[in-house]
């Protein structure tokens, strides 16, 4: 017989399961997960035009390893250590660090089961989904193995929810995310939905080369990316101006005998952008680094939630989502050359941004319109000019576009409609003015003389 205190009795229990966990019941859970994980994405792939690729699918653990001990990476660790007169072992743990920030968790199972069904259910109880254009035979013919990118103009938060539900049929989408979604418990959700993380406002060099090697690792494993070209939201509503850091990180993996790289263009717009009064806001602050005000926000919701309760809520309108001719990189006389490619890009976005009854109806009244028949006469004349340009028009009739946006305006209290005609309301006009510039440069580049670029 041994006699031991009951303390140090329970010391030895805990010990002896924490090591028969460790190293039977762990490896074990963690192996039925994994064959589970790997029945659905089996399963997925049969159905998915483009399947989940293998890189997607691995560890964040091994991913993050191999990013950190790249070739490029060590390079660039090395370059740190001497610039800045570090040991290279605290280079490294950055460097270390930058690639857990970056790399995500990817999870078929909630993407797919939890994700794409959430983004489904907010996308069309928000808005009514539309897809302006989809040439189907164009994406038949892209070649399987090739990388996609799809690349879109960036008008709200909701972009994120709303390409994911029309997409996931297809494929699984990886988003270059801002800093915005760094929040806990947001981030980890985020990860799990393949996103990775971008510091906007990093000037710092090592990190930009482990994100640079990231991208160029995902796109040489053939990740089906999301990117938005400009940078981030539109503080204006109109489009702007390509940056060009990710195409210059998706541009320099390609090799004409490798994985060829095809752009597809997408443009989106909305009769409601949700944040919209934020983002002028923060345009006339000249500060990209905004968030919503908590209460204001808070009292949003929770209306919002009573609206839905009592089944007065009513849609914001539609949200329209249309795809542009695809763009391979084998196509272009010199696929080095990122600012042609990031403007050849950004004017395919713009063909496709769809014309909608609030920018329509928004546009004519900054122009002066002040009554329906002469709202109604403004957008005949737009859509005259544009109807032979390919562009993406409303599928309703003028009149049902100019009751629609009208109606939505009038309800948002923009505007006032009186037996005296329709009047602007107070502070009404910088709003109607963002919805405007979302289609100005379809007026602009008709040459209708009836419009002008606001």
């Amino acid at each position: 017989m041994v006699t031991l205190p009951l303390w140090l009795f329970l010391l030895i229990v805990v010990f002896a399961a924490v090591t028969f966990a460790s190293h039977f019941l762990f490896p074990s859970v963690r192996w039925f997960f994994r064959r589970r994980a790997e029945k659905v994405v089996s399963r997925l792939n049969e159905r998915l035009q483009k399947p989940i690729e293998p890189f997607k699918l691995a560890r964040r653990y091994d991913m993050i390893q191999r990013l950190v001990y790249d070739p490029q990476v060590a390079e660039a660790i090395n370059d740190h250590a001497r610039r800045n007169g570090v040991p290279e072992n605290v280079a490294f743990e950055r460097a270390r660090r930058y690639a857990r920030e970056i790399v995500p968790s990817f999870s078929a199972t909630l993407y797919f089961t939890f994700g794409a069904r959430l983004a489904k259910w907010l996308s069309r109880s928000m808005y009514h989904v539309r897809v302006g254009r989809f040439d189907r035979d164009l994406y038949d013919h892209i070649d399987p193995e090739a990388t996609v990118v799809f690349v879109m103009n960036h008008r709200s938060n909701m972009d994120y929810v709303l390409v994911t539900h029309l997409v996931s049929q297809a494929s699984a989408l990886s988003y270059a995310v801002g800093e915005w979604a760094r929040v806990w418990p947001l981030s980890a959700l985020i990860r799990m939905m393949g996103a990775y993380f971008i510091r906007r406002k990093s000037r710092g060099d090592l990190y930009r080369r482990v994100l640079a090697r990231y991208v160029q690792l995902a796109t040489q494993g053939g990740v089906t990316q999301a990117v938005f070209p400009e940078g981030g939201l539109s503080l204006t509503g109109g489009l702007g101006q390509p940056r060009l850091g990710i195409l210059s990180y998706i541009a320099a993996t390609y090799e004409p005998e490798g994985r060829n790289i095809v752009f597809v263009p997408v443009g989106l717009n909305y009769d409601r952008v949700l944040e919209d009064q934020i983002l002028l806001d923060a345009g006339k602050s000249e500060n990209r680094r905004f968030r919503p005000p908590l209460l204001p926000a808070a009292l949003r919701v929770l209306r919002h939630t009573g609206q839905r309760i009592t089944r007065r809520f009513r849609k914001f309108g539609t949200a329209t989502v249309s795809f542009g001719e695809p763009l391979s990189l084998r196509d272009l006389d010199d696929p080095a050359d990122v600012e042609a490619l990031g403007r050849l890009l950004m004017d395919r976005i713009a063909r496709v941004v769809p014309l909608l009854p609030v920018p329509l109806v928004a546009h004519a009244l900054a122009d002066g319109a002040a009554s329906r028949d002469e709202v109604r006469a403004h957008i005949d004349k737009v859509i005259g000019g544009l109807d032979d340009a390919g562009t993406v028009l409303p599928r309703r009739s003028v009149d049902q576009v100019v009751t629609d946006g009208i109606a939505i305006l009038v309800r948002r209290g923009l505007v006032r409609d009186g037996d005296g005609g329709l009047a602007l309301a107070d502070d009404s006009r910088d709003l109607l003015d963002y919805y405007s510039r979302s289609i100005g440069h379809h007026v602009q580049s008709s040459g209708n003389a009836a419009t002008r670029q606001t």
